[in-house]
């Protein structure tokens, strides 16, 4: 159905500035304005029953979005990540991946095919020119601006048709939660793990460059060697991730120069053992002053006193080196008598 075969008291009424004012070509002014074609009412326009049926499609689009975020949160939770299916003519593909992107892709596209289909069968399609203005805003411009908005809010009808809207509403803020389910790539919950490190009683105390356990005699006076739990061997595949936490500083010191009551107790025959992860940011700690008993992190200079509970007098760290308690077993090896009683390294979030 045109519009030439509606009655002219049934179409809508043109807006005054619907067509930009027409100008003839002359010498000064060779480009002539030609104007805007007359404007072509749509079906909806005139017929509120295809209005109704493009608000069903609207509406539609909405909702296959709604569903395709509920079946892209369903397949992330559901679909084993090695899983594989055949798809022709792609071939063998992860199937969590397809249905990842199938229905994202899917709920997208539904959003912008409804919000299009919205735009060019119901809201207003009359051409508008406007003259070019200064960049600063008068008064009489911002009223336009408020009137211009206020009927454009109005001919969209999205107070009238509530089935958009509710239904359009429900799919954008659905489709953020596609957003949400990925951050759970970023890796599982680190839990109490940050916690705890292998260091527990009975745990020998293993030279990091001979890997033979420590006794007492191998530690002089002044010297500093690193140490690893029991165990924990280099072609691990958590090596790295253990390491990382359990890294140990064994230094001796005069008992005389120990001026922590608590890291005197913890200590053997002035042997103390320290975390060598730094407090900062979790560099690796390895320059030690037997003068001063301060160790110093190469990479922001923080400073540590081993002879003082390992309290940090220099840089950016926040808070002194953890302390591992050891002893002697029977067998005169050097071993841990627990875990560390705090959390090695930088403090993070969840530390309490």
């Amino acid at each position: 159905m045109s519009s030439q075969e509606i009655p002219e008291e049934n179409l809508p009424a043109e807006q005054e500035h619907a067509h930009g004012a027409v100008s003839v070509a002359d010498e000064k002014n060779p480009f002539a304005d030609p104007g805007l074609p007359p404007h072509e009412h749509r079906i909806q326009d005139i017929d509120e029953r295809a209005a109704k049926r493009s608000e069903r499609m609207v509406a539609l689009l909405f909702t296959v979005s709604m569903l395709a975020t509920i079946g892209f949160i369903a397949s992330y939770v559901a679909i084993p990540h090695d899983k594989t299916i055949f798809v022709f003519p792609i071939g063998h593909l992860s199937a969590l991946n397809f249905a990842l992107g199938l229905t994202l892709g899917l709920a997208l596209f539904c959003i912008g095919a409804g919000a299009v289909h919205w735009a060019r069968t119901l809201m207003s399609d009359v051409e508008i020119a406007d003259e070019r203005h200064p960049i600063e805003a008068p008064a009489d411009v911002r009223e336009k601006v408020h009137a211009d908005f206020k009927q454009g809010a109005k001919e969209s009808a999205i107070g009238r048709r509530k089935l958009i809207r509710n239904t359009m509403l429900g799919a954008v803020a659905l489709v953020p939660l596609s957003g949400v389910m990925l951050l759970r790539d970023l890796g599982p919950l680190p839990g109490t793990k940050l916690r705890h490190t292998l260091w527990s009683k009975g745990k020998l105390l293993v030279n990091m460059n001979t890997n033979e356990p420590l006794r007492p005699s191998d530690v002089a006076v002044g010297s500093l060697t690193f140490a690893k739990p029991e165990g924990l061997e280099e072609h691990d595949e958590n090596f790295q991730t253990e390491i990382a936490k359990a890294a140990l500083m064994i230094v001796r010191l005069q008992p005389e120069n120990i001026k922590d009551k608590r890291e005197l107790e913890w200590s053997h025959e002035g042997i103390v053992a320290y975390s060598k992860i730094c407090t900062h940011v979790g560099c690796p700690i390895s320059l030690y002053e037997q003068q001063t008993h301060h160790v110093l992190c190469p990479c922001h200079q923080s400073t540590f006193d081993l002879s003082d509970g390992a309290r940090v007098i220099f840089g950016p760290a926040g808070h002194a080196l953890p302390q591992l308690r050891i002893g002697v077993n029977d067998e005169g090896y050097l071993e841990a008598l627990g875990d560390f009683e705090e959390p090695v390294g930088p403090a993070f979030w969840e530390r309490g």
